[in-house]
């Protein structure tokens, strides 16, 4: 990431909307942003497989969940953010991952300049991919500030996106069964 072009960008929008960019409260706030970039879009350095690589073996071949998982995004359209909460299932094929990779899969993907369409299905062709399953689906859940803070202005409004890989893509019963477990 280049610090000094962020820098320099912010410098120009805080200038290009008016704002007295040497003013005390400002002064360092083209600093800051950087920093903040650099976290916030710290999954563009990221590979979700270094994350799903550690697996067990497990005789399991049932349904496993993890849901409820807050994530924090950008959209690429207004880089405004978008947050929710992300729901993962996947169908063992002999090997399964530690919980907390799901979770760490979604950060990922979510630090990076993205839409939520997008996002959802990058989550779920990682774990398919990497986990090897019989199949994956992933849901996720989001307001998104580029439609709550401007534009249409309404706040509350949620965006729901729902992928499946494997054996969920043409088994209505089992995407059934996940949207039960999540709710």
């Amino acid at each position: 990431m280049d610090k000094d072009k962020i820098m320099q960008g912010v410098r120009l929008i805080l200038e290009g909307v008016g704002e007295d960019i040497d003013r005390e409260g400002l002064r360092e706030t083209p600093l800051r942003v950087a920093k903040m970039y650099e976290e916030i879009f710290s999954g563009l350095n990221e590979d979700a497989a270094e994350h799903l690589s550690r697996t067990f073996a497990s005789a399991n071949s049932d349904i496993i969940v993890e849901k409820d998982i807050t994530f924090y995004s950008t959209c690429e359209h207004h880089l405004m953010p978008f947050f929710g909460k992300a729901a993962i299932a996947y169908i063992p094929n002999g090997r399964v991952v530690g919980i907390s990779k799901l979770a760490r899969t979604v950060e990922v993907f979510a630090k990076r300049p993205q839409i939520q369409e997008q996002l959802t299905a990058q989550i779920a062709d990682a774990i398919m991919q990497s986990l090897d399953t019989k199949g994956v689906i992933v849901a996720i859940e989001a307001e998104h500030t580029c439609m709550t803070m401007r534009g249409v202005k309404k706040p509350g409004t949620k965006t729901f996106t729902m992928v499946s890989r494997g054996v969920f893509e043409n088994d209505a019963e089992l995407r059934n069964m996940f949207l039960n477990m999540i709710k």
